[in-house]
């Protein structure tokens, strides 16, 4: 091989890998140019030591990719610009691209949690072997336990409450899908379990409508999130058994960071629902103003996925992380 001919064709990658590399600020695209650059040149590098074992040509390239893995592996500081690009493309981009696994999580599971709930209110028999009737009197009763869960504890000190149990139930969910998804059904199940049954037991006492008027202020939201970390586990699990076009170790690696994604978005969706749960739920607001408020955030939910996501998906946004923060291929002599 002519090493004037392959300096002439591969100098001006080189040249401008140096020029990105000496600059101070880079965008996003010029970031995903500068290591796609870097590899490319290391390949260089390795077939320069191969089959063109040039000393002062090894000498130069050594530096250059020195300096850009510098550029590249220096601590990078959060700007307000890439704050703003995740939450306006990559998590509703990631949030939107998953509809089709979530959505039919949560209708599923709405008919479990109703199929569940009829059959216990007109069993009792079956809600005989749940519960002794004086446990059930103590939960359902006006000023029962039902009633008063929502106000067992300061307003801020249960919202922190139920934001992390729900944070762990949905995380559990959510990556324990690397387990081909299975564990993620004992988790759904529970949860609509019970809903289903203290449902049931309100409804079996007169009581629906206290039932209806506590838990969908914030359980709009709230059940939404759970169902969303339930599908995104189950397509993390879909993932190894079909990974498609792509390898199942790169089909792996980026649900796997999409779904890292989607569970910031949920600490966020979570935290609403549990401040809606401690402070709304329990208030002496109407109840029509009460399921509004849920009702609301629930609405700026689905619009946040189904008008921004729609709009960064099909911009060709997926919601994974950028190439440069993405782990880089080894260098192959070509």
């Amino acid at each position: 091989m002519d090493i004037d001919a392959f300096v002439a064709r591969n100098a001006p990658k080189w040249n401008r890998l140096s020029r990105l590399t000496r600059q101070r600020r880079l965008t996003v695209g010029e970031a995903d140019e500068l290591l796609a650059l870097h590899q490319a040149t290391a390949r260089d590098l390795s077939l320069v030591r191969s089959q063109l074992p040039d000393a002062e040509m090894v000498g130069r390239l050594s530096g250059t990719l020195a300096a850009s893995r510098a550029a590249l592996t220096a601590p990078r500081v959060a700007r307000w610009a890439v704050v703003g690009d995740f939450f306006t493309t990559k998590l509703p981009a990631a949030l939107y691209r998953a509809r089709w696994w979530w959505g039919l999580t949560t209708l599923i599971s709405l008919v479990v949690i109703l199929a569940i709930g009829v059959w216990l209110a007109h069993d009792p028999s079956a809600r005989n072997q749940l519960a002794m009737p004086d446990d059930v009197r103590q939960l359902t009763e006006p000023g029962g336990a039902f009633e008063t869960y929502y106000r067992s504890a300061p307003a801020k000190d249960f919202a922190f409450h139920v934001w992390t149990n729900n944070f762990f139930i949905s995380w559990e969910c959510l990556f324990s899908g690397i387990l081909l998804g299975l564990p993620v059904l004992p988790v759904l199940l529970a949860n609509c379990a019970s809903v289903s049954v203290d449902g049931a037991f309100m409804v079996d006492a007169g009581r629906g409508d206290v039932f209806f008027s506590l838990i969908l202020p914030h359980g709009m939201l709230e059940l939404t999130s759970v169902f969303v970390a339930a599908g995104v586990g189950l397509k993390l699990g879909w993932t190894i058994i079909a990974p498609g076009a792509r390898s199942r170790v790169a089909a792996l690696q980026q649900e796997g960071r999409i779904a890292g994604v989607i569970a910031i978005g949920l600490v966020l969706t979570l935290g609403c629902s549990g401040l809606i749960e401690a402070f709304v739920t329990p208030s002496g607001l109407p109840t029509a103003a009460r399921i509004g408020v849920g009702a609301l955030a629930e609405l700026g939910f689905l619009s946040y996925v189904f008008i921004a996501g729609r709009r960064a998906f099909r911009n060709g946004e997926i919601g994974d992380v950028s190439v440069i923060d993405q782990v880089a291929e080894v260098p192959a002599v070509a």
